[in-house]
């Protein structure tokens, strides 16, 4: 995916960012209430505002990716009069405004919410909406498929229980318990039976299972409750962006963050006409790139959401010493080494024969009607052949005719793996590498499915050598990456995508970056680490001991004993990480005492002693050290090229775990205050450290990059030299020099900086996280604080 790389920014006269901050909008933070924060945002030096989906979403929505209305901002978010007060106040204190779009899918939980799916329901076809949907009609007879019946429900004569027809001012429904339907007009007369009537209409409630291999309209990955819409349509284009449209005609918002590319039918024509619309303005996406993976150079964006960046910055802290003791350790609770390839294979078979399974059928019917019958294609044949190449597939999607080497890559991988389909791939290939084939562009648009659902949403739960590891965008198995490496990946961002946003952590993230970070000392007390969970595997056995270490590392990496929401929170971690593994429960089908034993050893790290002292034994080993590489963390994801984003909250440590617990509130008074006395604490290695060294330094770093971009406008390693010249990590970015240190733990055991010295440029140097004179010898340099960022005095 190599070329010529396009110029990314936006069109003259629009805006970049330098810096943004993520909110998360809600019935309980609303447009209103975000507008009173903004003032702090500037004052801590950001410089856009960025906003999660305002769209009307479903009732009660805590996110806003259930769109169900494409013509108004949600009211419950403070509606067209919010986002007005918002971009006032944002435009008086000189801020930008993004805002996150979900082009992709709208949400049909209650289908009465939005209209364009009701109209669908009910006159089928005759919609004028219809086409707005993925919808295989053929497949359903006709019929869209509602996968919502119960178990209980289903009688063996395929009549349905507690379904009602009831009468509204709008005309009959149909009613299946609290869900509401529409009743096509003529197919209801008083007194017909409900089973009947739902005979009549243009959609079928059906066994919830149905959803894996029956189902005729394409979803949002697995989620029934998110039906896709078809953008490639103009029409349906233009409509489901007309409030979009009015924000960049009425001067309200300034760019946009695009989620999921990858379920279009055509992203790069998205793009295009996207840019046409808003007048070229900053568009990120929301793209998943795997390791060498690189963004297709012609698109029309600023670059990717920054899970590349989040990857690099993870590893660099990582001591790769700490790989071969893992390993020894994963592999002992395993029963055996564990190939991270060969798993996610499976985990990705499991998910095309499973939950994705109508979608590999319907890719499979839209073959078979160019593929002549035969021997080797014969449908369960070609369902079979679809899954593995799905399964082999090497990222997350392909652009025909760019990524044609992907699509061989996953050819030859499955030949390999299923020598018996070899006739059946070669007929595949011509039809799979044509761009033009329906089933060529259904394909593309699965392969991403069928990756985020088996890795990140499986096999992350199921692989606990280092768990910090495990995060969207990067891949568990590789451990490490050096300094040097780390300089070219940097090279390589700031001379194609300058502008493209970096993070540590999202609304998406398993682990917060907090989290991630004092898990990551980890690696640096494998042995300490080993010898702790064999201890806590004694205390609290659990059926599966290596889900187990997945469970204590979160566990560890949380551990905040003044929070009171803390163990409602493991529980709640607990319970989501074992049922996405999947491998002894599931959502559909859990695992009473299995789960119960999970639960119990949540308990335990409250109620017993001897868990409780074995875990506050272990802290002190990786609370000081993760705080270090917090800090440095926080330094790299600002400093480096690109827009850095802030998550909210995370000026102050951040350690949530995986949704919903990253959307919880944040006390931005308590934020607001610590940053008016400016009072910045040393940092410590307590469990109760305040943070505000993380404030001070994102504090610092934000503002020089808004109040000084001159110095960030190129990328330059700088050298260290001396006996701990491995734990500095240190660059030019024009004018303004980071320095973090790696690896504490073994620095520490080095006795320090010793005689380490920065190479920098001539002249007088001054740090502006400490304000005080810049030494080169790194003692001096870092003897307040673990990261500096140097300005030259004179």
């Amino acid at each position: 995916m190599e070329g010529k790389h396009r110029d990314p920014g936006p069109a003259d006269g629009q805006r970049v960012p330098v810096s943004t901050y993520r909110l998360q909008v809600s019935e309980d933070f609303d447009l209103f209430e975000a507008t009173r924060r903004l003032a702090y945002l500037r004052d801590l030096g950001v410089d856009w505002v960025y906003l999660s989906p305002l769209l009307a979403a479903e009732p009660g929505s805590t996110h806003g990716y259930d769109v169900v209305a494409h013509d108004r901002i949600d009211p419950a978010r403070g509606g067209e009069a919010g986002l007005a007060a918002l971009s006032a106040e944002a435009r008086r204190l000189g801020m930008g405004v993004l805002v996150d779009i979900v082009p992709n899918h709208v949400g049909v939980a209650a289908p009465s919410e939005d209209t364009w799916w009701w109209d669908v329901l009910k006159h089928g076809r005759a919609s004028e909406h219809a086409t707005a949907f993925d919808i295989e009609w053929a497949a359903g007879d006709g019929r869209i498929r509602i996968p919502v019946v119960g178990d209980d429900d289903l009688d063996p004569s395929g009549a349905i229980g507690n379904l009602r027809v009831v009468d509204t001012p709008d005309g009959a429904e149909l009613l299946y318990h609290d869900n509401h339907y529409p009743v096509a007009p003529g197919t209801w007369s008083e007194g017909d039976d409900a089973n009947a009537v739902h005979a009549r209409q243009h959609y079928e409630l059906v066994h919830w299972q149905v959803a894996d291999d029956g189902l005729n309209y394409r979803r949002f990955f697995a989620v029934n409750t998110l039906a896709a819409v078809r953008v490639e349509d103009p029409e349906v284009f233009a409509e489901s962006h007309k409030e979009v449209r009015r924000w960049f005609e009425e001067g309200l918002v300034d760019g946009l963050r695009v989620d999921h590319p990858d379920g279009l039918r055509d992203p790069k024509r998205y793009l295009d006409d996207l840019a046409e619309l808003t007048g070229g303005a900053y568009v990120l996406v929301e793209k998943i790139l795997e390791p060498g993976e690189h963004l297709p150079a012609d698109w029309a964006t600023a670059g990717t959401t920054g899970y590349d960046v989040l990857a690099h910055v993870d590893r660099v802290l990582t001591d790769p010493a700490g790989q071969e003791p893992l390993d020894a350790l994963e592999a002992r609770l395993r029963g055996g080494p564990v190939d991270w390839h060969a798993m996610i294979h499976d985990t990705k078979r499991e998910v095309a024969d499973g939950i994705l399974g109508s979608e590999v059928r319907r890719i499979t019917r839209e073959v078979r009607r160019i593929l002549p019958a035969g021997p080797d294609t014969t449908t369960a044949r070609i369902v079979d052949a679809v899954a593995e190449l799905l399964a082999c597939f090497p990222v997350y999607r392909s652009y025909l005719p760019e990524g044609r080497a992907h699509l061989d890559q996953a050819f030859a991988a499955a030949r390999a793996q299923r020598p018996d389909l070899v006739a059946t791939f070669e007929a595949l290939l011509p039809v799979l590498a044509d761009p033009w084939t329906p089933p060529a562009r259904r394909f593309q648009q699965t392969s991403g499915m069928v990756m985020a659902k088996g890795v990140e949403d499986c096999a992350f739960y199921r692989y606990s050598r280092l768990t910090s590891l495990n995060e969207v965008g990067g891949d568990p198995s590789v451990f490490s990456l050096d300094p040097e490496t780390f300089h070219d990946h940097m090279l390589v961002r700031q001379a194609r995508w300058p502008h493209a946003m970096t993070t540590l952590s999202t609304h998406d993230t398993k682990r917060g970056e907090d989290v991630r970070a004092r898990i990551t000392a980890l690696a640096e007390v494998p042995e300490a680490w080993t010898a702790t969970l064999d201890r806590l595997l004694a205390l609290v056995p659990l059926p599966d001991p290596g889900f187990a270490s997945l469970l204590w590392q979160a566990v560890l990496g949380a551990w905040l004993p003044s929070d009171p929401d803390l163990r409602a929170r493991l529980h709640g971690y607990a319970e989501k990480a074992m049922r996405e593994a999947g491998d002894r429960t599931t959502w559909t089908e859990p695992d009473e005492a299995y789960e119960a034993a999970v639960h119990a050893a949540v308990d335990a790290a409250f109620d017993r002693d001897d868990v409780r002292a074995t875990i506050e034994g272990f802290l002190p080993l990786v609370v000081g050290p993760g705080w270090v590489n917090a800090l440095s963390a926080k330094l790299l994801s600002i400093t480096l090229p690109g827009v850095p984003d802030v998550y909210q909250g995370s000026e102050l440590w951040e350690q949530s775990l995986v949704d919903p617990d990253n959307r919880r509130p944040v006390d931005f008074e308590a934020r607001r205050t610590m940053l008016e006395l400016a009072e910045w604490s040393p940092l410590g290695a307590a469990l109760d450290d305040p943070g505000s060294a993380k404030m001070r330094v994102a504090h610092a770093a934000l503002t020089l990059r808004r109040d000084r971009p001159e110095l960030f406008d190129g990328y330059v390693a700088v050298p260290a030299q001396g006996s701990a010249a491995d734990h500095a990590l240190a660059y030019d970015r024009g004018g303004a020099i980071a320095v973090v240190t790696r690896l504490p733990v073994g620095l520490a055991a080095r006795g320090g900086w010793g005689d380490t010295t920065l190479a920098l440029p001539p002249g007088r140097w001054r740090d502006v996280v400490t304000d005080r004179p810049a030494s080169p010898r790194l003692a001096e340099l870092l003897a307040e604080c673990p990261v500096a960022l140097l300005v030259r005095e004179d």
